[in-house]
């Protein structure tokens, strides 16, 4: 491990007032044991683990990145603000050199929170991390990202709101989605046509133990940041890969989440989900903490930890090593794959149908990007929800070159309202955000 000391920055946000119900996984106890565990091992008496109180996001920085329907306290609660102000809080310590890294463990979660918000799907209403990269850009200019999601389930809001950005690297590694919600996550799911290749998913088999997640860190996830350059890596820090998680089926230990984190060295880490309240949180927490702190954790175990219970088979270590070696040859291709999608098109279509579990809400979107060279393309998107809204939105995205955003402003000053109750435009660049 690290032999180096560093400054790691604490927030925590129980969220106390929030629960989907006294009994869902989803609630405060999720954070309680946890802070309990880092007070009985005494990490807030290092000198270079420094706790930090939550801010408070605002609406305009929900706006700057989603399309609510119909606005964003429509869809959200004090403690959504919170939490995402602590994901918030979290980046400007360590923008502003306060600290060399932090984590924000805060709850309620967000990706799987997508651009347009029509409720709440897969317990996520809006989306913390990226809200929170977006803040930084607003705050403090231009920067590379990358996401590495590792939660079990597969980040489809992240990676919805980051398809069209050629400037967020987003990898997701997860539970195969053939046997998780939300049903998606494939290696074919490579990004938007301006941005082909930026988007990238690891569906890992159940029963995935440490060995087959530090192989694809090893032999995917660092080859490709380190070829993508980003300014900051964010770890959408999920922990229901552990073995003892009651939602999912994969073998992931405490000291596989340090060794990971260790080895990744995420620049901000950002809690998702996780549901063994008890048996897995405090000690795979801990682990992160330690692991992002420089400071030894080899000793993080989980009472009934037995390695060799949890063991991947060798069919599952060579389904991964072929899986990896293929993704990693669609990185490597990205480039001529994207000249063949776009050729001769001046604009790319997709229709989706999106179902909202936690609200029991469906969607069908129409999506439309501009082919463009210069950035990640205008977008527009018209939504129907079977709450009975339809609205239309205009993106322009961020760095969004001349062309792109005059015709983002053209086609909402001529669209009218016909059948659609609202019709938004957003401009991330001019921190632009109007619905008529």
């Amino acid at each position: 491990m690290s032999d180096s000391k560093k400054r790691t920055g604490l927030i925590f946000f129980p969220a106390f007032d929030w629960a989907i119900s006294p009994t869902h996984p989803e609630r405060e106890e999720r954070l309680l044991y946890t802070q309990d565990q880092v007070f009985e091992e005494g990490l807030l008496d290092l000198d270079n683990i420094i706790e930090f109180k939550p801010g408070l996001a605002t609406t305009e920085d929900i706006n700057r990145i989603h399309i609510c329907v119909p606005d964003a306290h429509s869809v959200i609660t004090q403690s959504h603000l919170i939490s995402a102000g602590g994901a918030i809080t979290a980046a400007e310590k360590v923008m502003q050199k306060e600290v060399d890294n932090a984590f924000a463990l805060v709850r309620p979660p967000g990706h799987h929170a997508m651009r347009i918000v029509h409720g709440a799907r897969g317990f996520c209403n809006i989306n913390i991390e990226a809200i929170m990269i977006e803040y930084i850009r607003h705050t403090y200019g231009h920067k590379r990202v990358a996401i590495v999601d590792t939660d079990c389930h597969h980040g489809d809001g992240s990676q919805d709101i980051f398809w069209h950005d050629p400037d967020t690297l987003f990898i997701s590694i997860h539970q195969d989605g053939r046997t998780l919600y939300p049903g998606s996550g494939f290696s074919d799911e490579f990004g938007g046509p301006n941005a082909l290749g930026y988007t990238i998913n690891v569906p890992l088999p159940p029963g995935t133990s440490d060995e087959g997640f530090l192989f694809t860190l090893d032999n995917l996830i660092l080859p490709i940041l380190d070829e993508f350059k980003p300014d900051l890596v964010i770890n959408s820090a999920g922990q229901d890969n552990h073995y003892s998680d009651p939602l999912t089926d994969m073998s992931f230990s405490a000291q596989g989440y340090a060794l990971l984190n260790d080895r990744l060295a995420p620049d901000i880490a950002v809690l998702e989900g996780g549901y063994s309240i008890e048996s897995a949180l405090p000690y795979v927490n801990v682990g992160i903490i330690l692991a992002m702190a420089g400071i030894d954790y080899s000793h993080v175990t989980e009472p009934d930890y037995r390695p060799e219970t949890i063991r991947q088979t060798p069919q599952t270590s060579r389904h991964i090593e072929q899986q990896v070696a293929a993704i990693y040859d669609l990185w490597k291709g990205r480039a001529p794959r994207r000249a063949a999608l776009v050729k001769g098109k001046e604009w790319l279509h997709r229709d989706r149908g999106i179902f909202y579990d936690t609200d029991m809400i469906s969607e069908h979107q129409e999506e439309t990007v501009r082919i463009c060279d210069e950035c990640g393309g205008l977008i527009t998107i018209a939504s129907e929800a079977s709450t009975g809204n339809r609205i239309f939105a205009v993106i322009v995205p961020g760095r969004g070159c001349p062309a792109c955003r005059k015709k983002g402003e053209e086609i909402f000053e001529t669209t009218g309202k016909g059948s659609y109750q609202y019709i938004y435009f957003q401009d991330r660049d001019r921190d632009i955000f109007l619905v008529k």
